[in-house]
């Protein structure tokens, strides 16, 4: 039968096709033991028919028991599938020790699926960086390969092997490595910026109606000192490239225009951070603005309780939970690219900002000024979570393009990193949050309000929840989440002189989350704090994800990987206190004075199944989150996400109510949903109370642990 070759080549995932199909290296077999939710047959030598028959389809390979060439990192080889497979994903397993938190899983990657075809086409896939960053040692160790996640596939799958890159896989690796090598050198340079002691100083920046003032001083010998606007787009480690006012002797005081036109744009000054520079070099570090004039006078936000709902819309229904939980908070999702456009469209809403007219769906800005006044009524405080999706999946590809960062990489995404690389791209992304906190911001409460921002989703695993390219250093990755933060804050600082913007995380601590993790969420957090000395501090807080360990598992108080040290490497329910002493450890605090809010913005426990020993394990482990929460007066709220069960939430039963489509109770009540209503209420212990036994326990107070 004839082969055809086909080429895959998303930007960085190095997933390439070659015209040799059979490759240099000794052809691999499956580990028939190893099948999971699919039927395999064997053909012949090294060649299998697979059936897929479950949502998690995957099978191990044999290990090689040899090291691999320098350049024989290709994974290669031939398959027909009549209707495809639409995703592959490599587990990188160890044969001896440990993975990630005690576990044998190095890593993984996840790559384009097998297109259909009825002949046989090959299938490539670069290794190398894999085997690279996870320690993976091919003589020793083997991988899993996962096939998708649908039932009913049907493919033959050939001569299975590890190659040596061809010429063409050869040019894109070294031009990944060129591109690793100059990230390297920029996230140095970041770094040594923020740990630089500079001479001069900026040391205070109010933003007022039409001007900006700037304060400051230099040192005597640097007469032809100039004052920089550093705008969201520029690179604080290229000064050259800035453009500034002479200053008057130092000390200074120096008012300037806050308004300016920029290739069109009226672009707005309390966006930009400000630096004194002489002859293209920096002198001092530079200040965002210290304070903003606020256009209204909003009334802050006050939590009236603990419980609060994540992920909440009025089209969801059950309106009525809001009140008989009852709610204090919620958090809504807001995907702007979903909902926005450059050019007006039927039904659009029109926002003018920085000179220029942006549209907004009206029915999309409908369905949020209804969930933001339902909560309105029962003055329940909001926190709108900002999310950019990629330019395939904006309703206006322009807008897409526009605000997608430069590097993303589309497979195993959900979100990309605003592009902030432009006036162009800075401008739309401004509007779009702009229109938000104008519209939320109102004295006469029209459509309702966000009180706070929390800005994107679980960066620590950016390369999932936020990404802007795999692999990407700490210092780069953090530079581009911190002027996203500080963009959003000084926007919503306009309208509203008490929001916060809050930094998002998975339940990972001081080492990155198994499989998916990219950073360690204290590395960010300390990051953050660093750029709050050098360049002003600002109103951030803290959105924490603390499910526990694994998902699936309500049983948290057994997780192995929650320590009770500030070094554990992740913070679940079972360990609050960690986060509970960080919060409250005058180093972390706002501007040394207040502490930093700090809110378990997405998290809950599991139901396996809707059995009764499953619901009563579901509600066991949030008795036994929600008591140990109680007694931490440094976390301020609590959201629990789902709040429904939903069927793209990867299989987990998450929910306070079931799935709404079930069969025999759509979206009933499970036994959390009562435990839920009784928390910080008379009936508390009592209902509490049948869980003790289900957790090992004679008396709550033996959950609580002193942290190291």
């Amino acid at each position: 039968m004839k082969s055809k070759f086909f080429l895959l080549l998303p930007l960085l995932a190095y997933v390439v096709a070659t015209g040799c199909g059979r490759g240099d290296g000794e052809p691999m077999s499956f580990n028939l033991s190893t099948a999971n939710h699919m039927e395999v047959d064997s053909l012949g030598p090294h060649e299998y028919r697979v059936v897929t028959n479950g949502v998690d389809p995957y099978i191990s390979l044999m290990g090689l028991k040899r090291a691999l060439r320098e350049k024989q990192t290709v994974l290669t080889f031939e398959y027909t599938a009549a209707e495809g497979v639409n995703f592959l994903e490599l587990f990188f397993l160890l044969s001896s020790g440990t993975g990630s938190f005690g576990g044998n899983v190095a890593g993984m990657q996840k790559f384009p699926g097998l297109e259909a075809t009825e002949e046989f086409t090959v299938y490539s896939v670069d290794l190398s960086e894999a085997i690279e960053n996870f320690n993976w040692d091919p003589a020793a160790d083997w991988i899993r390969l996962d096939f998708g996640n649908r039932p009913g596939v049907e493919f033959v799958i050939r001569d299975i092997r590890f190659r040596e890159r061809n010429a063409e896989e050869e040019a894109l690796y070294r031009e990944k490595e060129d591109f690793k090598n100059q990230d390297r050198e920029t996230n140095d340079q970041i770094a040594d910026y923020l740990s630089t002691t500079y001479s001069s100083f900026v040391t205070h920046v109010e933003v007022l109606d039409s001007v900006v003032r700037v304060e400051g001083n230099y040192t005597s010998g640097d007469q032809k000192a100039m004052i920089c606007a550093v705008k969201p787009w520029d690179d604080i480690t290229r000064p050259e490239q800035f453009q500034g006012t002479a200053l008057p002797p130092s000390p200074f005081s120096i008012e300037m225009e806050r308004y300016e036109n920029i290739d069109g744009f009226q672009y707005d000054h309390a966006l930009s951070k400000w630096a004194i520079t002489k002859d293209g070099e920096l002198l001092s570090s530079a200040q965002y603005a210290d304070y903003i004039k606020p256009e209204r006078n909003m009334p802050k936000g006050i939590l009236k309780g603990r419980k609060g709902i994540g992920g909440y819309h009025v089209k969801r229904g059950h309106r009525s939970d809001l009140v008989e939980l009852p709610v204090t908070s919620i958090t809504v999702n807001i995907g702007i690219t979903r909902m926005m456009y450059l050019e007006e469209q039927e039904n659009t809403i029109p926002h003018e900002y920085g000179g220029k007219t942006y549209y907004f769906n009206a029915n999309a800005v409908e369905g949020f000024d209804q969930t933001m006044l339902e909560a309105l009524k029962h003055d329940i405080v909001v926190a709108a979570i900002i999310l950019v999706n990629p330019a395939h999946q904006s309703a206006d590809p322009l807008v897409g393009q526009l605000l997608e960062d430069e590097h993303f990489e589309a497979e195993g995404a959900f979100y990309t990193m605003p592009n902030m690389s432009s006036i162009e791209s800075v401008q739309c992304y401004a509007a779009a949050l702009d229109f938000l906190a104008n519209r939320y911001n109102r004295e006469d409460n029209r459509h309702g309000r966000i009180h706070h921002w929390i800005m994107h989703n679980e960066v620590d695993a950016g390369n999932v929840w936020t990404n802007m390219g795999h692999g990407r250093p700490l210092h780069v990755f953090l530079d581009a989440y911190y002027r996203s933060m500080r963009l959003c804050y000084n926007i919503a600082r306009n309208y509203d002189e008490h929001s916060e913007v809050f930094a998002s995380f998975t339940h990972s601590w001081a080492v990155p989350v198994p499989v998916d993790g990219d950073y360690a969420t204290l590395d960010l957090l300390n990051g953050l704090l660093q750029y709050s000395a050098v360049e002003g501090d600002f109103q951030w807080g803290l959105a924490c994800h603390p499910y526990p360990e694994d998902l699936n598992e309500p049983k948290t108080w057994n997780d192995q990987a929650a320590t009770f040290s500030m070094n554990s490497p992740m913070v679940t329910f079972k360990n609050l206190e960690v986060l509970d002493k960080w919060a409250k450890m005058p180093e972390n605090s706002y501007k040394g004075e207040s502490k930093r809010t700090v809110w378990l913005s997405e998290n809950g426990t599991n139901s396996r199944s809707y059995s009764e020993q499953d619901l009563a394990e579901q509600a066991a482990g949030f008795a036994y989150a929600w008591k140990k929460m109680k007694e931490l007066d440094g976390i301020d709220a609590f959201q629990w996400h789902n709040w429904m069960d939903g069927r793209g939430e990867f299989g987990l039963r998450i929910g306070l109510r079931k799935y709404p489509d079930d069969e025999t109770d759509p979206a009933g009540r499970k036994p959390v949903w009562f435990l839920y209503q009784a928390a910080d209420t008379p009936k508390e212990d009592k209902l509490f109370e049948p869980y003790k036994s289900i957790i090992g326990i004679n008396d709550w107070s033996e959950i609580m642990r002193e942290v190291e």
